[in-house]
């Protein structure tokens, strides 16, 4: 059985979403998760370069949605519990090319306000080299 197969590995989102789709979250390797933080293993996929082998810069933000939307999560018990986040706004601060073929996500809650979180996500290479930086303001259910 390979890692991607492996029914023990968690997941970061199962098959089915536009946007998970398009980044192959389904084959991410969740690394840690736990209250306020995630970090991730990440392929990058050959349809996501530009022509220099890079991660296009148009879907950085993808990349940074998904994964402050499932810090966001974190703080919720239960998937019940966590009904929907919208992201009101979104910066995103690039350090050097995101190349391949992997790298690291890693979302954390900078605040947990009454209904919004702000939350950064941090991009790196296997080395620990900053790639990108981001931080994100979402609305969180109620």
């Amino acid at each position: 059985m390979n890692d991607e197969t492996d029914p023990s590995r968690p997941i970061f989102l199962k098959p089915g979403h536009n946007a998970g789709d398009l980044v192959e979250s389904s084959k991410w390797k969740v690394l840690k998760e736990e209250y306020g933080l995630v970090e991730v293993d990440v392929h990058l996929p050959e349809h996501l370069l530009n022509p220099r082998k890079q991660l296009f810069g148009g879907f950085t933000g993808t990349y940074v949605d998904m994964i402050s939307i499932y810090t966001v999560r974190t703080l919720f018990k239960t998937q019940e519990e966590f009904n929907w986040s919208a992201t009101v706004n979104m910066r995103i601060d690039y350090f050097a090319p995101v190349l391949g073929p992997r790298f690291l996500l890693r979302g954390e809650l900078i605040k947990d306000g009454r209904s919004t979180c702000l939350v950064s996500t941090h991009f790196t290479d296997l080395e620990g080299n900053k790639l990108v930086y981001a931080i994100t303001t979402l609305r969180k259910s109620s």
